[in-house]
């Protein structure tokens, strides 16, 4: 067999498995939307370093969990997930100097206070109110972050 021959093998096979790695991506996403609507969901994973550490994902909101999905892997499971009872929002802003190329455009950046210290997600403005609601919205009687009750 020649050289060229191996080499158009070889090229038909990383073909194949890109295609692969799409069709999977597309049916996850699929299947993730299945149980409740997703949305774009950037999330802070590294905030070492100003304007940098940002993944894009989906999140979806599961009973009394916000879920975060990356958006290049194929794991069905969450890669981060908050519950609502331990989250405070505290404002957003504007996406800084390299935060704009590196989220989803028209995003807006919000921060919160989770069990494990700041969270920073981005998400777009009209998603924002949706997820204050759903903050908002905890049953009644369960704990607020400080203690209080709602």
């Amino acid at each position: 067999m020649a050289i060229w021959e191996w080499l158009l093998d070889a090229a038909l096979v990383l073909l194949a498995l890109l295609l692969l790695y799409v069709v999977g991506l597309v049916l996850r996403r699929r299947l993730l939307g299945r149980h409740g609507g997703t949305f774009e969901l950037a999330h802070r994973v590294d905030a070492s370093r100003p304007g940098r550490g940002w993944a894009l994902g989906v999140g979806r909101y599961a009973d009394e969990r916000l879920e975060w999905f990356r958006v290049f892997s194929l794991s069905p499971l969450p890669k981060s997930a908050w519950a609502r009872a331990e989250l405070e929002y505290h404002g957003r802003r504007q996406p800084d100097g390299d935060e704009q190329m590196a989220l989803y455009p028209g995003h807006v950046v919000i921060t919160c206070t989770g069990p494990r210290g700041a969270v920073e997600l981005a998400m777009a403005p009209e998603t924002v109110t949706g997820f204050q609601a759903w903050l908002e919205a905890r049953p009644p009687g369960a704990e607020m972050p400080g203690g209080a009750r709602s």
